[in-house]
């Protein structure tokens, strides 16, 4: 570790990202320009608002293979720090293995030691894990963690960061304060990614990230009047523009590949920057203001290929189609790019599809009735009194997950069909959605229409450090119960809202408290175990352990 106090630093990381059989990528930030290397690959780093970072390709990798690495500032070896109490950081390939194992989760409100504890939020359950990976065979380590949003939260801040914001701004902090610009949003990084647990399980484990709303402010494009409004605010403009730069430095870089990272405009452009003299922080603005305003500009979706699994994440943020009337998750043109991926994926005999979407696509039966009846007044009162009574309740009840996206929930629903039948190529063994959100777990699974071949799981894990208020839980478990469902479905039918052709059972939940999942597939096997802690309960307890497909 560096003595020299004029050497540089490493302020967050290495964050092992997209791994492939051949290469990976390892993130930096650093607290100066640099030179960092990682297994005798070298990239220096790009400044952006004074703030230093690198992404370091490591390639020439042996598939299946499992490598100790280390990271080195200008020659100096910064990683791993010295007396660490956690197993050296790994690169593992993909190859021949027969286990594939994914942690999942998401809505991670800072660190335990920055959380306020008048808040009573449960133990971590991501530092959890990370111990509890820690302390077993390496061949039981997941092979890779998905993130579904919320990795930082821009809208409701810990103490010691409001306190900073005292510093920073020269005037108390309320306790409703929020970030405004790129350089308030690093503080949250370095909050939510300096413990040493959570520090130890990024290095190891390659990570896969979407944003969700808190990552620029609640309800986040909930709808054409929401947008409306917010864009009047004067402070919009710099807050928008902050979280989207820091977004795409902080997690969309290490979500690309090596192949689209040479083909990104935007990653091409800083790298032909001078790190000594130049900011890349134009650049990155000028991004950042182009995809708020311009959605299709960026493609935040991605693809993660491991071998007889395949992930394609979806953006169900910052892409929607806000237009009353015609209301769409992604537009046509980036459906078409998730159809298309789901379509190559069962071309390619993959035997489990997944869909990584932060808001769940199959909720409970009375919250999805309620959504549909929601926006179907929305749509055919806007701009009268009906529409802005609905509208109203839309914000405040946070009716703007997929179902009240009704287009967009059966377009998704018809695209797995359709792979679960065959009709697309070999049908997978299972075709499972992945989110979180609503600060609580289930398992649901497709029943209608039939002729399934592969099983068609809705799978949610939220929050990994939060907490769901009593309301929230009382409300959840009424929305799977028959009368509840009863009710709403007249509901909708008084409105006239469309029915859906899907129908689905809860297998399983809910679970609350601080929680993360996990996916174990082999071959077409497939099973859903989830974790959780509790207050007074710092360790991971397994309260389930679903079986999803059979081989």
């Amino acid at each position: 570790m560096p003595s020299d106090l004029n050497a540089p630093a490493l302020l967050l990381g290495p964050l092992l990202r997209h791994v492939d059989p051949v290469s990976a990528t390892v993130w930096v930030e650093t607290d100066r320009a640099c030179e960092v290397e990682v297994l005798d690959r070298r990239a220096r780093t790009f400044c952006v608002g004074g703030h230093h970072y690198a992404l370091v390709l490591v390639e020439d990798l042996e598939p299946g293979s499992s490598t100790p690495y280390e990271v080195r500032l200008d020659g100096t070896q910064v990683w791993p720090p010295e007396q660490s109490a956690f197993p050296p950081s790994r690169i593992r390939t993909p190859g021949d293995q027969g286990e594939f194992r994914i942690g999942f989760g998401s809505c991670r409100y800072a660190t335990p030691a920055t959380a306020d504890s008048a808040d009573n939020i449960p133990p971590d359950a991501l530092d959890s894990y990370a111990e509890r990976v820690a302390g077993q065979p390496e061949d039981r380590w997941p092979d890779a963690l998905v993130l579904l949003g919320d990795q930082v939260y821009a809208d409701e801040l810990t103490p010691p960061t409001r306190s900073w914001l005292a510093l920073r701004r020269g005037k108390d902090a309320p306790p409703d304060a929020q970030v405004k610009d790129f350089e308030e949003y690093t503080r949250l990084y370095a909050e939510s990614w300096s413990d040493p647990q959570v520090r130890w399980l990024l290095s190891t484990v390659p990570s896969s990230m979407i944003f969700d709303d808190h990552e620029m402010i609640d309800d986040w494009n909930t709808s054409a009047a929401w947008r409306r409004e917010i864009t009047g605010q004067q402070w919009w403009k710099d807050r928008i523009s902050g979280g989207l730069v820091s977004y795409w430095i902080y997690q969309h870089l290490g979500n690309l590949s090596p192949q689209e990272l040479a083909e990104n405009t935007t990653w091409q452009a800083i790298k032909g920057l001078h790190e000594d003299s130049d900011d890349a922080e134009p650049i990155l603005r000028e991004m950042a203001v182009k995809a708020d305003t311009d959605p299709a500009s960026i493609r935040w979706s991605f693809v993660r290929h491991w071998g007889e699994a395949r992930l394609i994440m979806i953006d169900s943020r910052a892409g929607r189609v806000l237009d009353e009337q015609h209301r769409r998750m992604v537009d046509d043109d980036e459906f078409a790019w998730i159809e298309a991926a789901m379509q190559r994926s069962a071309a390619e005999g993959v035997q489990h599809l997944i869909i990584g979407t932060s808001l769940p696509w199959l909720l409970p039966h009375a919250i999805h009735n309620l959504e549909r009846w929601n926006e179907t007044l929305n749509v055919r009162h806007e701009g009268r009194w009906r529409g802005r009574l609905a509208e109203k309740l839309r914000q405040a009840a946070d009716l703007e997950h997929w179902a009240a996206f009704g287009d967009s929930f059966e377009r998704l629903g018809r695209a797995l069909v359709s792979v679960a039948r065959g009709e697309r190529g070999p049908a997978p063994a299972t075709a499972l959605v992945l989110s979180g959100d609503v600060h609580h777990a289930y398992a649901a699974e497709l029943v209608h229409p039939g002729g399934l071949t592969a099983r068609v799981h809705q799978l949610t894990v939220s929050p990994l450090h939060n907490q769901a208020p009593h309301p929230i839980r009382v409300g959840f478990r009424i929305g799977w119960s028959r009368w509840a469902q009863q009710f709403t479905r007249g509901l909708a039918r008084l409105a006239k809202a469309a029915p859906s052709s899907l129908q689905w059972d809860k297998q399983a939940g809910p679970f609350f408290g601080n929680q993360i999942g996990e996916l174990v597939l082999s071959g077409r096997e497939a099973r859903f175990q989830l974790s959780v802690t509790e207050l007074g309960q710092p360790d991971l307890r397994q309260v389930l352990d679903m079986p999803l497909a059979q081989g």
